[in-house]
């Protein structure tokens, strides 16, 4: 089976077995904050402020006296659901997107093209800010805002890939019988795009929860008390000297779970190509 061959490469693949591992555990970390750590991340503690780590506060209390494990692990709850809500729907409206452009073509795939080249112009992140500025801050906003920004780049790879598809016997030989083009496009070009559509998604998710945390950080995103990674290191901004766990613990959070998501998508590339020479298994 295709599946059981691409999973043992996958999990043979080093790299690619230590980022879904790392991924897993902030996943695992995420859900299940309320047993992994005793304390609220919400509820402030006067008598306990900006203390060190110790064994009652493993990652130290912050300038509230509020746990920073705690906003740590809960934090992880907006940074994965916006990263992976916002990526899901780009590559839903992203793939219709490419499908229509590559499979129509003509004055279609003109208009939709231009429109991806007009939004891929802006930078990511800057894109992502002014959208999040408009719509205003919170978690449904920052998932439109990154959805709109992603959905480009997928749309783009979509056309691609259909193009290359298009012209082969079996689409060719659909459209011989009359085939409808709703059922070359969904059983029969489709499937033949989930890999590259599969490597784009974890990549794209390790710069959606980079553009989250880049909200956050400036006030766009969820708004307090909710914990978020990117807010967390904005307020530590003024306490990086006399209290530097406040910035390490979360700024660890977004570099390993960035770098886990890379690294799977990588492995998954290596094990979704055919062409690929590397002994994974």
């Amino acid at each position: 089976m295709v599946a059981r061959r691409v999973w043992r490469r996958l999990l043979g693949h080093p790299t690619g077995a230590l980022g879904g591992l790392v991924l897993g555990l902030f996943v695992l970390g995420s859900l299940g904050a309320p047993w992994l750590s005793a304390h609220s991340p919400v509820t402030t503690d006067f008598n306990s402020l900006l203390r060190p780590p110790s064994l009652t506060h493993p990652f130290g209390t912050d300038e509230l006296g509020r746990d920073v494990l705690a906003r740590v692990l809960y934090g992880g709850r907006v940074s994965l659901t916006v990263g992976v809500a916002s990526v899901a729907l780009a590559l839903l409206v992203g793939g219709l997107w490419g499908l229509a452009a590559g499979y129509f073509r003509g004055w279609l795939d003109s208009v939709l093209m231009r429109l991806v080249d007009a939004l891929l112009a802006f930078p990511f992140l800057v894109l992502a800010i002014t959208l999040a500025a408009i719509l205003g801050p919170g978690l449904s906003n920052s998932i439109l805002a990154i959805t709109v920004v992603t959905s480009p780049a997928v749309a783009r790879l979509v056309r691609g890939q259909v193009l290359a598809e298009v012209g082969k016997d079996y689409v060719t030989a659909a459209e011989a019988i009359g085939a409808p083009h709703s059922r070359i496009l969904f059983r029969h070009i489709l499937p033949n795009l989930w890999g590259p559509l599969i490597v784009q998604g974890s990549l794209a998710t390790a710069n959606a929860i980079l553009a989250e945390a880049t909200l956050s950080f400036l006030g766009l995103g969820v708004q307090p008390p909710t914990p978020a990674w990117g807010s967390m290191l904005n307020a530590a901004r003024g306490y990086l000297d006399s209290a530097p766990w406040l910035a390490v613990f979360p700024g660890l959070a977004i570099f390993l779970v960035v770098l886990s998501f890379n690294l799977l998508g990588d492995a998954l590339r290596d094990a979704l190509d055919p062409r690929t020479e590397r002994k994974l298994a």
